[in-house]
């Protein structure tokens, strides 16, 4: 099933420092003239310029993320279930030894058992038998010229004689400017997207920073929503009998009204649905109606910016679907 796409989520947002954010460079320069802590940089613009890495942005939404299902779920897989197709739940990747994705010989089940079986998170961000879904791109500033940087000095004291233990040493940080990004979700539930805008929405809040000294109050950001598209790569505008403009999906029965959000499920049948677990109705009603993709082929439903039928909308509809997961549960 992950061989093709049946759905797809790119979300444009802009990142704009709260305060002080720091993204750390993993060496130190040549420079002495420099700080100690350096922002990463890269040639962006015609020059160099600081930004924000998608690798450290992924870590961070998916790390919220698993705090987020295991406070609403489970932090294990329930020993009563052979799937967790009715059970949120997030694992910790880093000591989880995988034991539940092979068999009792020890060798790895199929693709479909192996997604079926591992947790929520994992099943959007990926392990090591399934590749994630999830992707984010380098976060680039909108104008390099707007970006305010600035030397900061610290020490780190000794806990036991509150003298200084190391330091004094100088950092850069961030403290003005906007960086500009895009996510990729693809073959998403609607519940796994209402978990990325749940994540996006806590960042906007500061309930959790990027970067370096998080804890001292350096990586809160503002994050503002420029565009969102959900794409139907598998799909073209009909019309049926009536006339009504429908979405239809090529070499498959299947057909809905254009102004339905469609999770990975509606495009499966029923045997291969319950074969991976997802669910087969997975739809919610919106106010936006579908329209063709580029060249004509394809079909997608776009939100613009913060307004009522904005980004929000589309991450509402989708929390109805994770309100309806916590029921089941």
């Amino acid at each position: 099933m992950h061989k093709r796409f049946v759905n797809h989520c790119t979300i444009e947002l802009t990142l704009i420092p709260d305060g002080p954010i720091l993204i750390k460079s993993g060496k130190e320069g040549a420079d002495p003239t420099k700080p100690d802590m350096e922002f990463v940089e890269t040639y962006y613009g015609g020059g160099k310029s600081i930004y924000l890495p998608g690798s450290g942005l992924k870590g961070a939404i998916r790390a919220h993320g698993e705090r987020i299902v295991r406070t609403v779920g489970s932090d294990r897989k329930p020993s009563n279930s052979n799937s967790n197709n009715n059970t949120i739940w997030a694992n910790d990747p880093i000591n989880d030894k995988y034991d539940y994705l092979k068999d009792k010989n020890g060798k790895d089940l199929l693709p479909p058992e192996i997604y079926k079986n591992s947790s929520f998170t994992d099943q959007i961000f990926g392990n090591t038998s399934i590749a994630s879904r999830f992707r984010v791109e380098d976060a680039y500033p909108v104008d390099p010229k707007k970006i305010r940087l600035e030397e900061r000095n610290g020490v780190a004291i000794d806990r036991v004689f509150g003298s200084v233990a190391v330091g004094p040493f100088n950092y850069q940080v961030c403290t003005g400017g906007e960086f500009k990004t895009k996510l990729h979700l693809k073959n998403f539930t609607l519940a796994q997207l209402a978990l990325i805008g749940l994540v996006l929405r806590d960042l906007n809040d500061g309930w959790f920073g990027l970067g370096f000294a998080k804890s001292r109050g350096l990586g809160t950001v503002s994050v503002k929503y420029n565009c969102a598209k959900v794409q139907y790569p598998g799909c073209i505008l009909s019309q049926d009998s009536q006339n009504n403009r429908k979405i239809k999906q090529l070499g498959n029965p299947g057909e809905w009204d254009v102004n339905l959000l469609l999770g990975a499920g509606e495009f499966l049948s029923t045997d291969e649905a319950v074969k991976y677990g997802f669910l087969k109705l997975d739809r919610q009603i919106t106010p936006i109606r579908a329209e063709e993709m580029d060249l004509g082929f394809g079909v997608q439903m776009k939100w613009e910016g913060n307004e009522e039928n904005g980004v929000k909308d589309l991450f509402l509809k989708a929390v109805n679907s994770w309100n309806q997961a916590l029921v089941v549960t």
